[in-house]
């Protein structure tokens, strides 16, 4: 916060005024202290730095008033910090949860060509050590009285922190599509997780870990495997209104393994409602007979915060 203009020459006065040997002149010491009443550090080190420059000679007692708002500023800090850590340890199951709906229409591509209607759903509640998260997705299309699409998605994923950067995780996933050739697909995954990145602006998380996997065919037959899971997971808020997501997965199997990748791009419109593009591809190195190996979806969603 810049200073405002009036507060250079006021200072000054002060100096002229004073002699040189005299304390800290009591308008000044009184600007100060307003300053620091209000608790906004930009605003208080503007302040200090033009009386410094104006009253050079009392810049030990300025720094002494500094350093005790500065001290005085980190125990409230810690205080609020222990206060909240209190709130969210004793809120129950069904508080803290924070989430997203998401509605729109989308363009596939593969073993599907054509428009539809998109539906989200994300929930997620943040603890001391836990965080869960709660995936609902379902892309539906009727074209002339018959079904052209038709895929839902429902996943589970609890977060456990270990320590700075590490976490585990666990993974319980259901997916139907008939169009890319199986019915019922459910994944058990749970493994380890790093935060390469972790800032205001930006975050890169990895996790690695076995999964367990059951496919039920449209033709009736089933399947079910141990694989390999790893996935990515990126976010960058490029500016205040538009952000980035980049989210990758790969199932390693014997037999087949499936490749994932979602981009998508945010610009917030108004207070809880943004616009969001995204293009995902999924690729099966060894999709069910009948089936082409990479379907993309183009989405254009309208979603909401709460």
């Amino acid at each position: 916060m810049r200073l405002p203009a009036i507060a250079v020459p006021l200072v000054a006065s002060f100096v002229l005024a004073t002699p040189a040997q005299a304390a800290l002149p009591e308008a000044v010491r009184a600007m100060l202290e307003n300053a620091m009443r209000t608790g906004d550090k930009d605003s208080v080190d503007a302040v200090v730095r033009v009386a410094k420059d104006t009253l050079p000679g009392e810049s030990a007692e300025i720094d002494d008033m500094y350093q005790r708002f500065e001290e005085r500023q980190a125990r409230l800090a810690k205080r609020e910090a222990a206060q909240e850590t209190e709130r969210v340890r004793d809120a129950g199951i069904l508080e803290l949860w924070t989430g997203e709906g998401e509605i729109g229409a989308f363009r596939a591509t593969g073993n599907t060509s054509n428009l539809g209607f998109a539906v989200g759903l994300k929930l997620e509640r943040k603890g001391i050590d836990w965080e869960h998260q709660l995936r609902l997705r379902a892309d539906y299309q009727r074209d002339r009285g018959r079904t052209t699409r038709e895929q839902y998605l429902a996943a589970y994923r609890p977060r456990y922190t270990v320590d700075d950067g590490f976490f585990l995780f666990g993974l319980a996933q259901y997916e139907r599509d008939r169009f890319q050739g199986y019915s019922a697909r459910y994944t058990l995954s749970g493994g380890v997780g790093y935060k390469l990145v972790d800032s205001e602006d930006m975050t890169l998380a990895v996790e690695a870990g076995p999964a367990w996997r059951r496919t039920e065919f449209v033709g009736g037959a089933s399947d079910a495997s141990w694989s390999g899971l790893a996935s990515l997971d990126f976010d960058w808020q490029i500016a205040e209104a538009v952000k980035l997501t980049q989210d990758a997965s790969a199932y390693l199997e014997a037999d087949n393994t499936t490749l994932i990748s979602a981009t998508g791009l945010e610009a917030g419109m108004s207070d809880g409602l943004k616009a969001r593009l995204s293009y995902t591809v999924e690729h099966d190195t060894d999709p069910p007979a009948g089936a082409v190996s990479t379907d993309t979806l183009s989405r254009f969603t309208l979603v909401y915060g709460f």
